[in-house]
C-alpha cells in the first residue's frame, strides 16, 4: 500500500513537469517493497484522478495537465513489464476510451492490469466510430467490453452503441462495463445508458469482471459507489518554493 505522504511527494514534481523528481519517488517506493501493481493502483491511478479534478476545477492549467499525463504515461510504460502475470483466465476483454491523453492513460492502465490478471486484452484506444467498435466486437467476440472515460457529449453515442449491440443480441454473454470520466461523476448514468456494470477504478473493474463471469447480463451490479474523498492540493506558496507539502481539502 502506498502511503498518502508518498502521493503528496509525487504530486508536487508532477505538476511542475519534473520527470526526474517523479521517477525518484516511484523508484524509492519500489525499493521499499511496494509491488508494481500497487504503484499502479495506489499511486498513479489516484494521482491521475486528482489531476483530472484539478483541471476540471481550474486549479491547474491545461499545460500542467498535459505535462502530468505524459509523465504518468511514461512511468506506466516503464512499470508494465514489472507487473505480475497470473495464469490465463481464458476470458477476453476489449477496452476503448475517449480520444484524449488523460483518458488514454486510464484506459492503458486498465489494459495492463487486466492483462496482468490473466485476461486476453485488446486495446482499441480512442477515436473509433461505433461502426468500427461494433465490427471489431463481431470479429473478436469478447466476454467484456469496457468503455472508459466518456465526456458528456459522448454519452449519447455510447448509448447508441450499447443499444445496437444488445439489439443485435449476437453475443448474449457479452457484458458491457463503463468507467471513468462522466460515469464516475454522474451517479447511476451507467444504468440509464444500458450498461451491465460500472467500476470507478481499474481494481474495481477487474473485481466486477471476475464476479460477473458467472452472472447473467441482466443481473447488473456495481461496487464501491463514489464516496466523498479527501483531495490533495498544493499550497500556492509552497509550490512556488518547490516544497513538497500539500493540504487536504474537501471536494
Amino acid at each position: 500500500m502506498v502511503k498518502e505522504a508518498v502521493l503528496a511527494r509525487y504530486l508536487v514534481p508532477l505538476l511542475r513537469g519534473d520527470r526526474k523528481g517523479c521517477r525518484t519517488v516511484v523508484e524509492e517506493t519500489l525499493q521499499t517493497g511496494v509491488p508494481a501493481n500497487s504503484v499502479y493502483v495506489h499511486l498513479i491511478w489516484p494521482i491521475m484522478v486528482e489531476t483530472e479534478r484539478l483541471l476540471r476545477t481550474d486549479k491547474i492549467t491545461p499545460a500542467q495537465e498535459h505535462l502530468a499525463t505524459r509523465i504518468n504515461r511514461t512511468i506506466v510504460a516503464q512499470l508494465q513489464n514489472k507487473l505480475p502475470r497470473r495464469p490465463s483466465k481464458n476470458k477476453k476483454v476489449v477496452i476503448c476510451c475517449a480520444a484524449d491523453e488523460l483518458q488514454e492513460l486510464g484506459a492503458q492502465m486498465m489494459v495492463d492490469l487486466f492483462e496482468s490478471d490473466g485476461w486476453e486484452v485488446r486495446f482499441l484506444g480512442g477515436g473509433l466510430s461505433n461502426d468500427d467498435i461494433f465490427a471489431f466486437i463481431n470479429e473478436y467476440a469478447p466476454d467484456v467490453l469496457l468503455i472508459y472515460g466518456a465526456s458528456p457529449k459522448q454519452a449519447p453515442e455510447i448509448r447508441k452503441l450499447i443499444d445496437t449491440i444488445k439489439g443485435v443480441n449476437a453475443w448474449p454473454n457479452l457484458r458491457i462495463m463503463v468507467s471513468g470520466g462522466l460515469f464516475n461523476r454522474a451517479e447511476g448514468l451507467w444504468e440509464e445508458i444500458g450498461a451491465d456494470a460500472f467500476a470507478a477504478t481499474a481494481l474495481e473493474a477487474i473485481e466486477v469482471a471476475a464476479h460477473d463471469s458467472q452472472m447473467s447480463r441482466h443481473d447488473r451490479r456495481t461496487i464501491n459507489r463514489r464516496k466523498k474523498k479527501r483531495t490533495l492540493v498544493p499550497q500556492p506558496q509552497q509550490q512556488e518554493l518547490g516544497q513538497e507539502n500539500l493540504v487536504a481539502v474537501g471536494e
